[in-house]
């Protein structure tokens, strides 16, 4: 049971502190967590999980109560390449990155 995002418009390195919370736990107390956390990246891992769970119910009959986070990647997407004015007539570039998640459910032991 697997899902994937992709291009999500947050940095890796932001989203990587919320999906240390909720790998290895529960979906269904995942989503609790993930839905009462207050960062941005916490409804997109919120909608991979969910999208995750509801794979493995519809693909292979599967109930979400009884599936874990087995694994949670969060990887590098695109990064848009931006520039802001700077002192002495400089131009200060500036990185927009983006991140895929891939979430894998195994059922629970």
């Amino acid at each position: 049971m697997k899902a994937l995002l992709k291009n999500v418009r947050i940095s890796p390195k932001k989203l990587s502190v919320i999906a240390k919370l909720v790998r290895g736990k529960p979906v269904d107390k995942a989503l609790l967590m993930l839905e009462y956390a207050p960062k941005k990246g916490a409804k997109f891992l919120h909608k991979v999980i969910k999208s995750a769970a509801a794979n493995a119910e519809n693909n292979q009959k599967l109930e979400a109560k009884n599936l874990k986070v087995a694994e949670l990647v969060v990887n590098k997407g695109f990064i848009l390449k931006r520039g802001m004015p700077g002192t002495r007539g400089r131009w200060k570039r500036i990185w927009k990155r983006a991140s895929n998640i891939w979430v894998t459910l195994t059922p629970q032991a």
